[in-house]
This record gives structure tokens, sequence and C-alpha cells, in this order.
């Protein structure tokens, strides 16, 4: 009986590229429509592609990166602040993806940012993932928190910062156990190495202590919160790149403190104290002790924040903006999606401008955006 011939190997299908192609044509075409000096966008279409094809992803041009950057801005459902996204300064340190250089320029973007009070909306975005080579990510939530101390089964500080500042201790960190103590840097290279932690040098942690305009025992209380609000645990994703260590920021809103940070139950919990310094009875809930107090708690941090000569808006002033802001890319012919629960403010919400209408849905596939950061 003749030998039958051995079936020919079945080769493995190829591997999908690690960054879509698909994501990477779309961004690239929006960039030249939006940006009509970048020109024909075919040879750049070709030129994408074909690195894809030879790399699994592709490098951005420093104006694709500054471009993506501020869309993903534009594209924040759940920012209110968009009406500044053209103003969005990126800084361009892709190069950079050791901790220690990362480490310093995150100070230095704190520095920018602050800007001596004026605060200046920014963005640091580092290496990128590439095929088997993560990136190393930030572990803060932002670059500036308070840590949260467990003292008797309480805590002292911000409830919101006692995981990291464990996390901090058992890699050496030294702390005071104060309300306010800034929370030092931390940053993991790799899915298995060990995080470091870096101190915050103090000319990048611009502080502002909290009074009141009426009431000098306001001052009595300790209160403070830091002026630039940059978030560190987003993965920005640009035309199907990730740049899961990417800071950024924009400046607050006196709500975000006033009503939420000081006055969240989980958080600093102030309006019991701020009630009794105001003498209010606390006795009934229908005596709207908490509505009064939380009040005069977010004008403390507005007339704080501008006696001190640093950046922050109102929420009937940024809810105006935000409306000018949906009007303008209506006149351009784009969606503004919106998130509704978070672009009402969480005080008096329904004497805001932003409360009385309906906004485009939120698409969670529209990109460029900021996303939530995957796990290692």
């Amino acid at each position: 009986m003749a030998a039958q011939p051995a079936p020919e190997p079945q080769l493995p299908p190829a591997p999908p590229p690690f960054t879509d192609p698909g994501q990477a044509a779309e961004f690239v075409r929006q960039f030249h429509r939006e940006q009509p000096a970048a020109g024909d966008p075919g040879p750049r279409l070709l030129a994408v592609r074909e690195e894809i094809d030879r790399t699994g992803s592709y490098h951005h041009t420093p104006a694709e990166l500054a471009y993506g950057a501020k869309l993903a801005w534009r594209n924040a459902a759940r920012c209110i602040g968009r009406l500044y996204w053209r103003s969005l300064v990126v800084r361009d340190l892709r190069h950079l993806s050791d901790p220690d250089d990362i480490a310093a320029e995150c100070f230095e973007h704190l520095r920018l940012a602050g800007n001596g009070g004026r605060i200046r909306p920014v963005v640091s975005v580092f290496a990128p993932d590439r095929p088997g080579r993560p990136a190393p990510r930030i572990l803060n939530q932002q670059l500036v928190r308070y840590a949260g101390h467990r003292v008797d089964g309480a805590v002292v500080g911000d409830p919101a910062g006692a995981e990291l500042a464990e996390l901090a201790r058992g890699l050496g960190w030294k702390c005071a156990e104060d309300r306010f103590e800034v929370l030092p840097l931390l940053l993991q290279e790799g899915p298995q190495e060990r995080p470091r932690w870096y101190g915050l040098p103090d000319d990048t942690t611009l502080e502002v202590p909290l009074s009141h305009p009426e009431h000098a025992w306001f001052a009595e209380l300790g209160l403070r919160w830091y002026a630039v609000p940059a978030i560190s645990d987003m993965t920005l994703e640009i035309g199907g790149v990730r740049y899961p260590t990417a800071p950024f920021n924009g400046w607050y809103m006196g709500t975000e403190i006033g009503a939420r940070n000081l006055a969240d139950a989980d958080r600093y919990d102030m309006l019991g104290t701020v009630a009794e310094g105001l003498g209010l009875d606390t006795s009934s809930e229908r005596t709207l002790w908490r509505d009064r107090a939380l009040v005069e708690l977010n004008l403390a941090v507005l007339h704080s924040f501008q006696e001190a000569g640093v950046t922050i808006a109102d929420h009937h002033t940024e809810s105006a903006r935000f409306l000018k802001h949906v009007a303008q890319e209506q006149r351009l012919g784009r969606p503004t999606p919106a998130d509704w629960s978070w672009i009402v403010p969480p005080v008096s919400g329904g004497l805001t401008p932003v409360y009385h209408r309906y906004y485009d849905p939120v698409d969670p596939e529209q990109r460029p955006a900021f996303l939530a950061r995957e796990a290692w």
C-alpha cells in the first residue's frame, strides 16, 4: 500500500496587531479633518498602517499627540470645564520610562500647572504601552492627595488616601499622621516590580488654608486644600495607542472641595463641625442644617482661594461656561456628550442652567479619551 503523504503543517493564525489599525486610521482622518494645515491624510495613513504591520503599533507625531490629548479632554463626558480644551498644555515626555525620571517630571508638572496660583491646564504624556512592554504606572489617584491614617478603628486624615498610605508605609515612607499630610508619589515599573515612592518637594504642593469671610472661628478648624487637581490614574488613549502614565489637570470648581472632599461622610465629613460652629439646630433634618452648613463651607473655599490668588471656579459661572462650550460645538456640527449626573453640581443644582436640559448620549467607544486604567 502506498504511503500517504504527510499532512502539511498548519501554521497558527497570526496574532492581531497590538494596536487596532481601524482606530489608528479613524484618528488620523479626524486629525487631518480638523487640522486642515496637515494636508492630505493619505500618505500618513499608509505610513501608520505599514508601521503597525511591522511593529504591532505606531508612533504619534508631536502634533498628533498634542491634538489627540486635547480631543480627549473635549470628549470627557464628566467634565464641566471643557470650554478651554484648546488651551491644554501638552508635555511630550514619551522618551521617559524610568520611574526616577517620571517622578521628576511629575514634580515639574505640578510647578508648571500651579503657576504661582494662576492654574494652567497641563497633561504630561510618558511612554505608551508597547507590544510585550507595558509602560510604568503611577499608583496615586492624583499627583497630590492627602493620606489617611487608621488609628484606633478610625481614620485620621482623608479616608480616600488610607490604602495608598498603608502601601507607602510598607515601602518605607515615614509619616506624621497629620490630617493633611501629602502622600508620596508611588510608581511601579512593571507588574512584578516593587513600587517606588518619592516624597513631593515643598515647592510642588501649593496649598490654601481655609477661612470664612464672616466667621473668624472657621480658620481655627485648621482646614486646607491643595490647588492643583492632577488626575494620575487614567489611561490616555489616542488612535488605539494607550498612554497609561499621563497625569492631567484643570483647576478646581469649588464644590469639588467644599461639597465633596470636605463634606462627604466617607471623606473629611466636616458638616457637623461646621454646623456646630454656626450654632445650627442639628436635632432634625427638617432644620436643613446640612444644607446651610454646606453653603457656608463652600463659601469658605471660594473666599480662601480668592484671597490666596489661586484659580478656582464657582458652580454657577462654570455651568454657564459649559453651555457656551455646548453652543460652540453645535455650531461646528459636533455632539457634546455629557454625563448629567456629573455635569450638574452637587450644590444648588436646580439653580444652575446645566440642570434644565438634556445632553448628547455618552458613547463609551468615543476616542480619543481618558479612560479608567486597566490592571496590569
